[in-house]
């Protein structure tokens, strides 16, 4: 195993779903090219999470950018993060939000922004975007890709 990944602990490893996000491991590797500014996205199209009042599923795709300085995120420890979701009770805003907070105390990056966009229950749709500030200057952040609720698919 090479240095980057000595200190990783699920990565090539049987890793059950943690019971909630408090209970996952976010794992982090060094940034190889840390002095480059670029983007990283990660796309979550079936995100899951309970209502915390009817428990009743709520779906989201995901999009997650953010511009990486000295740390990366370890993607099975992201999935896995990510996954922790489905049997937790919370709002949308919370959710999207959370997990922004989360990936910034972990990766200190340059920037981030994460986009919750929500499929609709009770027939109306609740998007949430979140960033940590203004893009920075030279950063190509194409638009997350995702369109409003049209009956969205």
């Amino acid at each position: 195993m090479s240095h980057y990944t000595d200190a990783l602990t699920q990565l090539g490893q049987d890793t059950p779903l943690p019971q909630s996000p408090q209970e996952a491991v976010l794992e982090r590797v060094p940034n190889p090219q840390g002095d480059t500014l670029y983007l990283v996205r990660f796309t979550q199209p079936e995100f899951t999470s309970l209502c915390p009042l009817t428990g009743q599923p709520d779906f989201a795709h995901l999009v997650i950018d953010y511009a990486p300085a000295d740390w990366l995120v370890e993607s099975k420890s992201l999935k896995l993060f990510l996954g922790s979701f489905r049997n937790h009770g919370a709002f949308h805003e919370d959710c999207t939000v959370s997990i922004g907070r989360r990936l910034v105390d972990l990766l200190a990056p340059q920037w981030l922004r994460i986009g919750g966009y929500w499929y609709p229950r009770g027939g109306m749709p609740i998007d949430v975007f979140w960033q940590t500030g203004p893009v920075p200057s030279g950063l190509w952040a194409p638009d997350q890709g995702v369109p409003g609720y049209r009956g969205r698919g």
